[in-house]
Parts: C-alpha cells; sequence; structure tokens
C-alpha cells in the first residue's frame, strides 16, 4: 500500500499573512468527562467549536464523532449525526454511530484472508459468516488515548490506539491514529494513520450516520438528497459480499451522479440488490483518482432546512447505508427512537472484501509504509 501525501500551506504561513482575523476567530476547544467504560476506563470528550455556529464532539471511545452542529440557512443550528449522550449508550449499543471502524472497516468474506502464504481467521461477527468492522471488539469499541489536543485557526484533537500483533487475528502490531481538524471555513477534516511491524491489511474508516434534517427528526433521513459522483458499484451476493464485479449504475436505481432523495427508490424491490441489502448497502467506486488530491465522494442536503454535508475523500470507494438495519431498540441523545432509515452512512474507504479481491486496489500495509486515509466534512447551505 502505498503512502499518500497532501502539499497543504502551513499554519504558520497562514498565521503570518492574516494574523488579526485568525486572532479574532481562533477555533475553540474545550474538554470534559463523558463516563466510563464497565471496566472503569475513563471516556473524555473533546468539542471543537468556531464562530460560525459549527462543533464537533469527539470522544475517546472509539474515537468516536458523537456530535456535529450546523446551522440552517435561516442560522438555526442542529446536530446532525446520530449517537448516544454517554460512554454507558455506546458500549450498551454497539452499532458503530461514528465510530473510528478498524483494523478492516467493512466485510471480509469468512473471516478469512491469506497474506505472504499464510491464512489468517477472524471472528465471524456479521450474522457468523463474515468479519465486520475489525472484529469483536474493533477500533470503535476501545478506548483511544489523547495524544494531543490545541485551539487555534484550525483547532484538533489527535487520538492514538495501539492494536497488538494478533488482536482480533490480525498480523503485526499496528499503531493508528485518528485527528479531526475544525477550521473557520466550516470544513471537519478526518485524517487516520497507521504504521505497522510486519505486514498486515488495514482499511479504516469513519462510521457516521447524517441526518442533515437534524438528528432524531421526525421526518427520518430518506428526504435527504443525494449525490455520489461514481459510474459504478459493487454488487453484493446474499451474505452482502461484493461479488468482485463492478456494475454501472446508468439505468438502475443505484444511480446518485445526479441528486436523488434517498428514499425515492429504496424499496424498489424488482432489482435484487435492494431486496440483497434491504436497501443500500454498498459500496461505489468514485469517479477520479484515488490517493491523491482530495475529489467530491459525496454531496447530502436538506431541502427543508438548507443544510448541505459535501464528503471529500482519496479514497477509491464510498460505502453508502442507508440505516437499514436501525431496528427502533435504541434510544438516541435527544430522546428519539431511532429507526431504520434515519441516519444514512457515507464512509470513505477501500472496497470490502479487498484482501480477498486481488482485482480491488490492495490493502496490504508493511512496515516502513504509512497508510492514511483523509476526508472532510464540508458543512455549508442551500437556498
Amino acid at each position: 500500500m502505498k503512502t499518500w501525501r497532501h502539499v497543504l500551506p502551513s499554519l504558520a504561513a497562514i498565521a503570518a499573512a492574516t494574523a488579526a482575523p485568525l486572532a479574532a476567530h481562533a477555533v475553540e476547544l474545550s474538554r470534559k468527562p463523558f463516563g466510563q467504560t464497565p471496566d472503569g476506563q475513563a471516556v473524555e470528550a473533546i468539542t471543537l467549536t468556531n464562530a460560525k455556529g459549527v462543533s464537533a464532539t469527539v470522544i475517546s471511545y472509539g474515537a468516536t464523532l458523537q456530535a456535529l452542529v450546523a446551522p440552517d440557512r435561516a442560522g438555526k443550528t442542529a446536530d446532525i449525526v446520530l449517537g448516544y449522550k454517554d460512554a454507558g449508550e455506546y458500549v450498551k449499543a454497539a452499532n458503530y454511530f461514528g465510530g473510528s471502524v478498524g483494523r478492516f472497516a467493512n466485510r471480509i468474506g469468512k473471516g478469512r484472508f491469506t497474506l505472504d502464504a499464510k491464512t489468517y481467521q477472524l471472528a465471524l461477527n456479521n450474522n457468523g459468516v463474515a468479519a465486520l468492522h475489525g472484529g469483536v471488539k474493533g477500533f470503535d469499541k476501545v478506548v483511544w488515548t489523547v495524544r494531543d489536543a490545541k485551539a487555534g485557526p484550525t483547532a484538533s484533537v489527535t487520538f492514538e490506539h495501539v492494536s497488538p500483533d494478533g488482536e482480533e487475528g490480525y498480523p503485526g502490531t499496528l499503531t493508528a491514529t485518528a485527528t479531526y481538524a475544525l477550521d473557520e471555513n466550516n470544513q471537519l477534516t478526518i485524517t487516520y494513520g497507521a504504521t505497522t511491524d510486519k505486514p498486515t491489511i488495514v482499511n479504516i474508516t469513519n462510521h457516521a450516520l447524517f441526518n442533515v434534517a437534524g438528528e432524531g427528526a421526525s421526518e427520518g433521513a430518506m428526504g435527504n438528497v443525494l449525490t455520489l459522483p461514481a459510474d459504478g458499484y459493487s454488487p453484493v451476493d446474499g451474505e452482502l459480499i461484493p461479488t468482485g464485479v463492478t456494475t454501472p449504475v446508468a439505468g438502475t436505481v443505484f444511480d446518485f451522479r445526479k441528486a436523488t432523495a434517498v428514499g425515492d427508490r429504496i424499496r424498489d424491490a424488482s432489482d435484487a440488490q435492494i431486496v440483497a441489502g434491504r436497501g443500500y448497502d454498498h459500496n461505489y467506486v468514485l469517479t477520479g483518482k484515488s490517493g491523491g488530491a482530495l475529489r467530491l465522494g459525496a454531496r447530502l442536503a436538506d431541502p427543508k432546512s438548507g443544510r448541505v454535508l459535501e464528503i471529500l475523500t482519496d479514497q477509491p470507494g464510498i460505502q453508502f447505508y442507508a440505516g437499514n438495519f436501525i431496528d427502533g431498540t435504541t434510544v438516541g441523545k435527544s430522546g428519539k427512537i431511532y429507526r431504520q432509515g434515519d441516519g444514512i452512512a457515507l464512509e470513505p474507504q477501500h472496497f470490502p472484501d479487498a484482501p480477498n479481491k486481488p482485482q480491488f486496489a490492495p490493502v496490504r500495509l508493511d512496515p516502513g509504509q504509512t497508510y492514511k486515509n483523509q476526508m472532510i466534512f464540508r458543512l455549508t447551505t442551500q437556498k
């Protein structure tokens, strides 16, 4: 796996050029307790807040995006991600809301892969047929260490988790980092990084479930209007594992190249792939070159409030999951019951089951290399 680098202006250069405005509009950072895990580990919440009404709260349990507050066209703010109000609820209802998922996000068929002629067996924590999101205790279910937290023109917090060799069946000691950074342009940047001491596989992403109408909105998220710049998607088998082919979206219910409400075609049972996933739960093959400059991966808009979320990514794919398996058994942070279709995940990633599909982009990481996945959640409004 190659290392991706982006050339960005230094904060020092920006500060020197615009010292007074930056000093007046520094993004604030606050920290507070967020409860503890059943085994007594303290969990912390770090909130980044800019002067334009945007804030992001990240908790050390799972390096999880617990809240993302954004204004609508009239300036009224709302939290647009699903989540819970304390650490105990995240442990109890382990459904990945906002979590940093890894060591390998998404599914690996039969929970098995081969690396350098050795076969590794992972836990079958997805209906007994696949490994999902890193295993029984993936990265979203551990308390990460806060390595750095700072306010400024761009406020940020960096978490670290060291996954020992053999954890959840994966080879190599993996040192993973997750950095959340908020600026005054209403952009929340998430950067995942990882290094290893022996060959392994890596695919880390964020599993936020969005509703730009507002978390807990009575109408759910099916009225959110989605644009996906992808000409193809990955069809799946009965176990939701990609078959290995790429199918054109043209002429299908999977075509979101033009803005379309998520719920418009989600119950179209004439498409066997919709039936298999109980709706959308598929990898989209993004247009443009991966591993280089960030490009648009998805756009989500709420016509009623005017809120718009754009996701920029350097990854080859994005998993679109329409909350099909949210079953009404959990209560969210605002006291509302979460139901099917109440949130939409758009996860920049390498493709599911990539270790077993040589035609997919490689996910191998060797000693001396650095894994990177960077995404930007850009918040705007429309009329």
